[in-house]
């Protein structure tokens, strides 16, 4: 292998993993998780609701095809480390640029490698996502453990203005041609004007953009702090709030605008954005025990009784019994828990998923979620006549 320097990942609960470097040399700390995607590594290294957080992947073989300037869902990678059991370091791909241990590098993602992940993962199955600290200069198990009860959580905190862009921007980029052959994109909006969708950025995916031009909108991109005159002063035909990091209580700032938003725009919530809605209906969230990581996880939908395979990144959920009864419909459930996956309002144009529709890195069940959107935005009425 291309690295041979010791490495070690100790969790807060004592528990010890040695193995090899990957990556950067150096410290890092964040909640240890895992994700159970075969493939797509580039995606989730660069996907904003990691920020904080150091991702398990449970596939034992990661880095086979590279990394490659297309398949990044931000301008750099989010997490704070990187665990895998082998990296590849002879990539094979036509359109690898470099290895992932020479991307982690040139980020300054400190990684460990050879450790056994599957030993790591039922730690954090049986016992719930844990903080962790990996360390290629400090290998001394006793000093990491101190330092690890140490570090703060992710508990209450507003990660989101950490990942939000610094200023307003616009977003013209499609999806690429070879998606059209594997989904089934909506056609463009057919109107006189084009209609501008405002998106919230929590962590926001690029997929995410790339989804709303091509379904015809005019993407007008816009920090999460953003106030309710400024989001308005767009003049939105739809707003859309997007995933991004941590614990949605610690976002009153933007619960708050959401709220003053309700009946002005149709509104559709992602992920974090979901979450969000839920609270600004007045409705609670709970940490999951080790949450929701991986491109596998079957929901069904409540309309039509049909099961989507979906990609998913959340450590949160929206507590369903929270939500008031009236006017609200749940529209989608997590099969393997049972958590809320998705809801309406009836009330006012408004309905949003807990997973990620814009598939990147895949599968590709769920994007009519974005031909919803058009309908909302054509009908111009509330979700129950859709």
């Amino acid at each position: 292998m291309s690295t041979t320097r010791q490495a070690v990942l100790v969790l807060e609960d004592g528990a010890i993993f040695r193995g090899k470097s990957l990556g950067a040399e150096g410290e890092t700390f964040g909640e240890v998780v895992f994700n159970t995607a075969m493939s797509g590594y580039q995606e989730i290294l660069t996907d904003p609701s990691y920020y904080g957080q150091m991702v398990t992947m449970t596939y034992p073989h990661i880095g086979n095809y590279g990394i490659n300037v297309h398949d990044a869902e931000s301008e750099r990678p989010f997490v704070a480390g990187f665990i895998v059991r082998e990296a590849c370091d002879m990539p094979s791909n036509w359109r690898s640029s470099e290895s992932l241990d020479a991307y982690l590098k040139r980020h300054n993602i400190v990684g460990i490698q050879r450790v056994d992940t599957r030993a790591l993962t039922r730690n954090l199955r049986d016992g719930g996502a844990k903080m962790g600290i990996i360390s290629t200069t400090e290998l001394r198990e006793t000093v990491l453990l101190d330092k690890v009860k140490a570090a703060p959580t992710l508990l209450g905190r507003d990660m989101v203005k950490e990942v939000t862009c610094k200023k307003p921007y616009a977003w013209a980029e499609a999806l690429p041609k070879v998606y059209y052959d594997s989904y089934e994109v909506p056609p463009q909006i057919d109107s006189e004007r084009k209609r501008r969708l405002v998106v919230v950025d929590c962590g926001v995916k690029h997929n995410i953009l790339r989804w709303g031009v091509t379904i015809g909108f005019d993407v007008q991109v816009v920090p999460a702090h953003s106030t309710f005159s400024e989001i308005l002063s767009y003049k939105p035909d739809a707003v859309l709030l997007s995933n991004g990091p941590g614990d949605p209580e610690g976002l009153p700032h933007v619960v708050k605008t959401v709220q003053e938003l309700f009946g002005k725009t149709p509104i559709f919530g992602i992920c974090l954005g979901h979450q969000i809605l839920g609270l600004a209906s007045g409705g609670r969230t709970f940490k999951l025990k080790f949450g929701h990581h991986g491109a596998n996880h079957p929901v069904k939908n409540l309309d039509n009784g049909r099961v989507e395979i979906t990609s998913q990144n959340h450590n949160f959920a929206v507590e369903p019994e929270s939500l008031p009864s009236k006017d609200f419909q749940l529209t989608h459930r997590n099969l393997n828990d049972g958590t809320l996956e998705g809801f309406r309002r009836l009330d006012v144009p408004i309905f949003s998923v807990q997973y990620h529709p814009e598939a990147s890195p895949g599968p590709h069940d769920a994007g009519y979620l974005f031909g919803q959107l058009q309908q909302l935005l054509l009908c111009n009425q509330n979700l129950s006549e859709i």
